[in-house]
């Protein structure tokens, strides 16, 4: 497939690991009408990772590895929507500086950034150590495919999805498909450039029917009738590509999100159902 690779600037950004925060009591009330005061997001998570299931975790909307935010906040915005899925990232204070490893996620609302490093590095890292990301991505284009508008992917990242040209459409390898009911928190948002949105999770039979029990961090899901282009909507025959990039929620309305890589407003993007389609497979993440 032809690129527009060649042409896409690299930019530093950076972030701080953001210590994970608590309003008031910590309560949260979920869809069954229970309180909870769980772990949620932030922080260093050192027993959950890229390619480790997202589902039944007793906490709420956890993400995987190092979570990353810049205290200025338009230098926050800048590195939320620059920072790509697959982008490197350098540790550059404390005992683990110079380790590398990789951006996994952006998640919206919190507006973190996510970041894998291996468990020997993640032991040497706190909470006041900064990365730094070599961001590239923003901008990516298919040469002969320019109904689909990519987003959020590395473009080496991108060469190593598998995906195939058939025609005038591309056929990616994804772990499952959902179809747009099941899309929830973050529709409305203007674009999904700066974060994620949610697969609602709250109907069981649901879940079990379109394989979201066995959704792991960074798998590739493919959106039925959702259009990405300028934030996510319903559109009869759209198709939208996400990977996973935090855990399920009790939240009504909540669930793993889902951070965009490329959409289309017709049907110029197929599935190839593969249950290895997951970016720790890409990068080469060793458990």
């Amino acid at each position: 497939m032809q690129t527009n690779k060649a042409f896409l600037p690299v930019m530093s950004v950076q972030g701080k690991v953001d210590h994970p925060v608590m309003s008031g009591n910590g309560y949260r009330v979920g869809y069954d009408g229970y309180g909870r005061i769980p772990m949620a997001t932030g922080g260093i998570i050192y027993n959950y990772k890229i390619g480790d299931s997202c589902m039944g975790i007793a906490g709420d909307h956890i993400e995987p590895g190092v979570s990353l935010k810049n205290p200025v906040e338009k230098e926050n915005n800048a590195l939320q929507a620059f920072a790509c899925i697959g982008n490197p990232a350098k540790i550059i204070t404390g005992d683990a500086k110079g380790r590398k490893g990789y951006v996994t996620g952006k998640h919206g609302g919190i507006d973190h950034v996510m970041v894998y490093f291996d468990d020997e590095t993640l032991e040497l890292m706190t909470v006041d150590d900064k990365v730094l990301i070599k961001a590239s991505g923003q901008g990516l284009k298919l040469q002969d495919h320019e109904e689909i508008q990519l987003m959020n992917i590395d473009p080496e990242l991108f060469e190593q999805l598998g995906i195939e040209e058939q025609g005038e459409k591309i056929k990616i390898p994804v772990v499952t498909c959902v179809p747009a009911y099941l899309m929830g928190s973050g529709l409305g948002s203007a674009t999904t450039m700066l974060g994620d949105y949610d697969i609602m999770t709250q109907d069981a039979e649901a879940n079990e029917a379109f394989g979201i029990n066995k959704l792991r961090f960074g798998d590739l899901v493919l959106i039925q009738d959702h259009d990405n282009h300028n934030g996510p909507h319903y559109r009869k025959g759209a198709v939208s590509v996400g990977i996973v990039v935090h855990a399920d929620s009790y939240t009504s309305g909540h669930g793993p999100g889902l951070t965009v890589i490329m959409s289309s407003k017709s049907e110029a993007i197929e599935p190839v159902i593969d249950p290895n389609a997951n970016i720790a497979n890409y990068l080469n993440i060793k458990k």
